[in-house]
This record gives C-alpha cells, structure tokens and sequence, in this order.
C-alpha cells in the first residue's frame, strides 16, 4: 500500500530491516531518506531516553517532506549502552557480556508530520540469552551478522539461536515495533491510499 499526496510516507532510514517489517503490515514507503546524525550518548542519558532522542532527530533531519517516519535501537545491559559493534573484537565482547544474562532493547520511533508535529515514543523489550560457549561466539562473529547492529547481534539470524526468553515486542528487538509505529503514525494523521 503506497500512500500517495499528503499521505507521503518517508523513512528515515536505509535499513532493510525496517523496510521489510512495514512490508509486513502492508506499508510502503514513498522514499527512503538516511540520515547523518550524531548518534554519540551524552553524559548521563540512559538508554531510553537516548533511543527516543536519536529517533527525535532522524526524524528532524530529513529534508523530505510529509509525514517522516524514525526509529533507533539500543541494546542497554542495565545502564550500560552496547552500540554497533565496530569489529570482530568488540562484537564478541558483547557476546560475553550478554551470554547467560537478559538485556533490555529499546527501540525509539518518532513521526514528524507535515505540518511539523513532532511525536515519539519507545518501546522496550527484555532478551534473555543461553551461555554461550567460546564456539558459539566465534562461529557467530566470523559470520558477519553483528554488523552494523546494536549489540553486536541480530535476532532475526543466527543469533535467535542464542535467545532463552523475550518479554516484549520481537519486531521492537529487529528495529521497528509494528503496533506502536502503526498507532504512531494514525495518530498523527497518516493513513495509507
């Protein structure tokens, strides 16, 4: 469902993650708009309020204009934020910090409309990952699939092996929380064509 005239519908984003989960609820963006931000935690932020924060901007910084959708995900071990991982060395460091223990992944989405209103929200999920053994961590990093992705993990590959339990929102854990985005994005006056 391509919306079309002052339905536009923008992304903020060129994860194919996220593109394919709107794919699921039948949405499809109208453009793809990346953005360039400074993603860098300030002192004191907590996880929480820097995904909403994040998701905030990206959605300020497109220069397209109708209704502009944002989203950012952290991986917070307690207060503790675990970016995207930059290599092999920082990925599996995750890993052990996460192995045998549950974290919290938090996924910041915001709208801007066309008319400049502003809305955001976050959505917080817990996973819980089994221990993971030393082949477990390195059979997974020489895979790749920590790239570019918070925490140094994927649920939606190989690293949903590793996962024991999850309270919350899974497409809120791959990036966009469906329900929410889709109440976001109706509440600020969307609707597909």
């Amino acid at each position: 469902m391509a919306s079309t005239g002052a339905a536009r519908l923008i992304l903020a984003s060129a994860s194919p993650r996220r593109q394919q989960l709107l794919a699921q609820i039948g949405i499809v963006p109208d453009a793809i708009c990346p953005t360039d931000i400074d993603e860098t935690r300030r002192k004191d932020e907590s996880p929480r309020a820097l995904a909403e924060r994040l998701a905030r901007e990206k959605a300020l910084a497109c220069p397209e204009e109708g209704y502009v959708l944002a989203a950012d995900t952290v991986v917070a071990l307690g207060q503790r934020n675990l970016e995207k991982a930059a290599d092999e060395a920082e990925a599996e460091a995750f890993l052990r910090l996460l192995s045998g223990r549950a974290h919290q992944c938090i996924t910041g989405i915001a709208v801007r409309a066309p008319d400049g209103r502003l809305s955001a929200r976050t959505v917080l999920a817990r996973v819980k990952f089994k221990r993971l053994t030393d082949e477990d961590i390195a059979s997974y990093v020489a895979g790749g699939d920590w790239k570019g992705k918070a925490g140094g993990y994927g649920i939606q590959g190989a690293a949903g092996a590793f996962v024991t339990a999850i309270n919350g929102s899974y497409t809120a854990i791959v990036g966009l929380p469906l329900y929410e985005t889709k109440a976001l994005l109706e509440g600020m006056g969307w609707r597909a064509s």
